[in-house]
């Protein structure tokens, strides 16, 4: 193998391209201000060259239209990926869940994983992740940071709750999360210091519940609008806002087999260890969102009490597995009945991803 390992110092070194203009595979370790490339050609040689990330017009002009491209999915893939996939034939976005050549390896390099990957990607055998569309993203994302501000919330309004405990005033917790709740505070005497840090906090939950409202806002505006949604809120324990999750999450309903991949995506099928004639399986695998598997668990404690099938089915493996597995092997199969309500209402249509 021809390896020819180059820096990239401005004006000092030319990441000169070789061979007879044919594909290459390009192996990316991408970090937050720069990446390393390793070009690789179908004769096997190598060259290596890293690009601080203000620099990616430099690496743009490097690439050519039959050019393939693998990159592990990170924070900042995204971006990445929109920056360089109208100048080559295919990005492939690795999933480092699945690829596990490169965390394993007992050479950790920037240099060394970027071979690795165009290695790999030169015999076909890395595991492609999926990506969303730009408008599920930033809904995902929005949806997120809700998620964060409530719990933000939450935490302060129990820290309140605890300040009228310790004075031996009894108050219903979920009340603090309102104005009126709020301001009946006041009509308590209270020292100096605690009362500070009980405006201190009022204030922090005033801004929560005004940022709370306008991302729901956001959410609504914006969810209702996406493919399917009005199909899953048909369903009894699923809200516009839910749907609106749940359907960020899946993304392309087509891009699963069946129902079973999909709640695999969602991290909510048991861990399999098969050797020899011994199958143990142990618990959820939790990849994926959090959110969503979230979100997909409260929608199914609503649902239940609405429909006898899925009710029958969670006592029936209440009985003897408990509360807790009980209710995540229904939301697996309620997750059923909303992968093929979407499969009924959606049709196959090309996204472009960011």
């Amino acid at each position: 193998m021809d390896t020819d390992t180059e820096m990239s110092a401005p004006g000092k070194q030319k990441w000169i391209l070789f061979g007879d203009g044919s594909m290459s595979y390009l192996g990316v370790d991408l970090h937050t201000n720069s990446f390393t490339v390793c070009r690789r050609t179908k004769q096997d040689k190598e060259r290596i060259r890293t690009f601080p990330i203000a620099r990616m017009a430099d690496f743009r002009k490097t690439l050519r239209k039959h050019d393939l491209l693998a990159v592990e999915a990170t924070g900042n893939t995204a971006w990445f990926v929109s920056q360089v996939r109208d100048r080559i034939r295919k990005v492939t976005v690795v999933n480092p869940f699945q690829f596990e050549v490169i965390r394993r390896s007992v050479k950790k390099t920037d240099k060394n994983d970027a071979k690795t990957l165009a290695f790999y990607l030169s015999k076909g055998m890395l595991p492609e992740a999926r990506m969303k569309t730009k408008e599920n993203a930033q809904l995902h994302s929005l949806a997120t940071t809700r998620d964060k501000l409530v719990k933000q919330r939450t935490a302060l309004i129990n820290k309140i709750h605890n300040v009228l405990n310790s004075y031996g005033i009894k108050f219903k917790k979920e009340s603090l999360g309102t104005e009126k709740g709020l301001k009946s505070i006041w009509a308590y005497e209270w020292d100096v210091i605690v009362r500070i840090e009980l405006e201190a906090l009022v204030e922090q939950i005033r801004n929560l519940n005004k940022s709370i409202k306008t991302l729901d806002k956001e959410i609504s505006d914006h969810g209702q609008k996406l493919e399917g949604h009005e199909s899953l809120t048909s369903i009894k324990g699923i809200a516009a806002r839910s749907a609106t999750v749940l359907l960020t999450v899946i993304g392309d309903v087509n891009d699963f087999a069946d129902e079973n991949k999909l709640a695999a995506y969602f991290g909510i099928v048991p861990r399999v260890s098969d050797s020899n004639e011994t199958v143990r399986h142990g618990r959820i695998t939790k990849h994926g969102s959090k959110l969503g598997r979230t979100t997909l668990v409260q929608c199914t404690l609503v649902a239940k009490r609405y429909s006898p099938y899925l009710r029958q089915y969670y006592e029936r493996i209440k009985s003897h597995r408990g509360s807790g597995k009980a209710i995540i092997a229904t939301a697996r199969k309620f997750l059923g009945i909303i992968y093929n309500t979407c499969l009924l209402y959606t049709s196959p249509s090309p996204r472009d991803c960011v």
